[in-house]
């Protein structure tokens, strides 16, 4: 008699239970195979919650003249590298691997790529527009940009983490590097490459491809 008093109340918490175990196997086997490592410093808040180091804020100007924010970034996948038109060593074979990036994701809006001038006095939007003509670069996917070389080089530094040198962006601060940095979706960096070794750079398209299901299966 105790017994069939008792089997409604047993009954919703197994079906409960089996659910809940659907869920979790589910959302286990659609996990990514590999979740790639977060970059920069970290803090604990209040509540015990891991925070990893996020970009700041930034505005700066592309080779159309048009304001590129965060806010252009939002929700997306994006690489990010430092270069100057004149460069003849480095810059030149990092802009042709980016091509490659490029061509891998043409199609696909929520990839961008963002490359910043070290040399903003030389680098005008029209020479920037000439320089991202000469490497095939896709209006609205590929941003060549320009600013205050101060905010350029903190934004550098402070943000995607990308030289370890002291400066204030002034005259005679110069940054010259030749990683590319990736950027998840919430501002988070999750991969430096270098941008003249072709297998590096076969390595950031596979971690974008792989970015990209992690963000899938955490917006499911």
């Amino acid at each position: 008699m105790m017994f069939s008093k008792n089997i409604k109340y047993i009954a919703p918490i197994l079906l409960i239970g089996v659910f809940l175990g659907i869920y979790l196997y589910k959302s286990k086997e659609n996990r990514p195979v590999r979740i790639l490592p977060f970059y920069g410093p970290i803090h604990v808040d209040k509540k015990d919650d891991t925070i990893h180091h996020r970009i700041r804020s930034f505005h700066f100007t592309n080779q159309f003249g048009a304001d590129i924010t965060n806010k252009t970034v939002k929700g997306r996948i994006f690489i990010v590298d430092y270069f100057f038109t004149t460069c003849k060593s480095i810059c030149p074979k990092m802009s042709k691997q980016m091509e490659r990036v490029q061509d891998a994701f043409r199609d696909d809006p929520d990839v961008l790529i963002l490359s910043h001038t070290v040399d903003p006095e030389e680098d005008s939007v029209e020479v920037l527009a000439a320089y991202a003509d000469k490497h095939k670069a896709i209006k609205g996917k590929w941003h060549f940009l320009t600013g205050d070389k101060p905010a350029l080089y903190e934004q550098a530094r402070k943000s995607y983490l990308l030289d370890a040198e002291e400066g204030n962006g002034g005259e005679e601060d110069f940054i010259h590097t030749d990683k590319f940095a990736l950027v998840d979706w919430n501002m988070h960096i999750r991969g430096y490459y270098s941008g003249i070794d072709s297998a590096e750079v076969d390595k950031l398209i596979v971690d974008i491809r792989i970015l990209q299901e992690e963000k899938a299966w955490k917006h499911e």
